[in-house]
């Protein structure tokens, strides 16, 4: 179905035809991208956060399931948190099953997602490279790429003349202070545009019915003994038969209103930057094999770049001169030239950082709420499957497949996955 505007008409789709139509009569007649609804006293589904995945959510709970009795609750404008907020970096190059399993299948969405949502995500298949300095760490590229290639992910390892086609300005000469020796690269990943992914699920999930209700914070939960029935907010109270929670950074604190003082996971600021636009440089998305740093170049010229959490616990969009000095010394190690190159601005995005390193999508904790966190650096590329994973476990009562091993059960169990190998340290992650 297609949702009407405040004015009742029918929201057309984005064509070629609307586009010359609408040139024509001075771009007059465009009407607004998703309504402006008043929240509504009762939903069969409320989903707090309007980023990424709770828009996602939303759109296949509608699409998928039928469910268009939903109301998306954002305390800010649309798109003010992480989803506006990232280094916009799509891949699926895991080492564990689980996760290649699930980030591959969100892979394949984004291949399809433009078309799908009728709204160009700028989904860029550039590729990801991973260097290597050691042998020892070429060794485990070898691993890595055939776990990936066993399951349908995409992988081939690259030799040093290889990167230095791909990446002209790459120091690729015998002396540095990490030589580099080779590569892998998943030539199926890339970028998207931030803004576009939450503007596109937002438009979509809209015209299947669901009410996107902005500058709505919620400040507390409605209990019906221990079962969340809804919640208290800004603009009143809202009931529902289910409440989900994605809210990323922000997930202990909206937990403990509702009693939960204790999950796996942590709040961290990641900060990232943007240099002056330059003339093309990189095209394709780089990582530091002997630090933590990724770059790629935006499509307005600027590079978008970042590298290690900060280390201490905060809920601040800001971070810390140690790590912007870290962050720095680690593109200048592999792009010594770009030494002149402003960076014009950096932020802070809040991170919540699982015990594992990996997400959780589960019902619970409490009966009548459903819990989606613990993201870590992965938020933006599992947007579609986290969607459509968190939507499923709300309208089924159980688990995606390719979902199931996130579940928060695992961490009574012993079942983490730590595909890092660094255990319960959400500070080394």
């Amino acid at each position: 179905m297609r949702a009407n505007d405040e004015s009742g008409n029918l929201m057309a789709e984005y064509s070629a035809f609307a586009l010359i139509r609408n040139a024509l009569s001075a771009n007059r007649d465009w009407k607004p991208a998703w309504r402006k609804p008043e929240p509504k006293p009762n939903y069969d589904v409320i989903v707090v956060g309007g980023g990424g995945h709770g828009l996602a959510t939303a759109y296949y709970l509608a699409k998928e399931f039928g469910i268009t009795n939903v109301a998306v609750l954002e305390k800010g404008y649309l798109g003010s948190g992480n989803v506006g907020r990232n280094t916009v970096t799509i891949r699926s190059n895991y080492l564990l099953p689980d996760n290649i399993r699930f980030y591959e299948h969100s892979m394949k969405l984004w291949e399809n997602l433009s078309h799908e949502l009728n709204y160009n995500v700028m989904f860029s298949q550039r590729g990801v490279v991973n260097l290597g300095h050691t042998p020892g760490q070429l060794d485990d590229f070898v691993r890595r790429g055939n776990a990936m290639r066993h399951l349908d992910a995409d992988a081939r390892l690259l030799d040093l003349d290889e990167l230095k086609r791909l990446m002209p300005g790459l120091d690729t000469s015998r002396n540095p202070r990490f030589p580099i020796l080779g590569g892998l690269i998943q030539p199926r990943a890339g970028t998207a545009r931030h803004d576009a992914v939450a503007w596109g699920y937002a438009r979509a999930a809209d015209r299947r019915g669901v009410d996107i209700i902005e500058n709505c914070e919620v400040t507390g939960f409605i209990k019906d003994g221990d079962r969340v029935i809804g919640v208290a907010t800004s603009r009143g109270e809202i009931r529902a038969a289910k409440v989900a929670i994605a809210v990323a950074g922000s997930t202990g604190e909206v937990m403990r209103m509702a009693g939960v003082d204790e999950l796996p996971i942590e709040s961290h600021v990641l900060q990232a930057f943007v240099t002056e636009s330059i003339k093309p440089f990189l095209d394709t998305v780089v990582t530091f094999g002997m630090g933590h740093f990724y770059m790629s170049q935006s499509d307005k010229g600027g590079l978008v770049f970042g590298g290690d959490i900060d280390g201490y616990n905060s809920y601040a969009q800001r971070g810390n001169l140690p790590i912007v000095e870290d962050v720095m010394s680690e593109m200048l190690a592999l792009f010594p030239g770009l030494a002149p190159v402003r960076v014009l601005r950096s932020w802070g995005g809040i991170m919540d950082m699982s015990m594992d390193g990996a997400p959780i999508i589960t019902t619970g904790p409490l009966p009548g709420m459903y819990l989606n966190c613990g993201w870590c650096y992965g938020g933006f590329k599992a947007t579609p499957a986290s969607g459509l994973c968190f939507a499923h476990t709300i309208a089924r009562d159980e688990p995606h497949e390719v979902s199931a091993p996130f579940r928060l059960d695992r961490f009574h169990r012993g079942a983490v996955i730590d595909d890092k190998g660094q255990g319960a340290t959400p500070r080394l992650h």
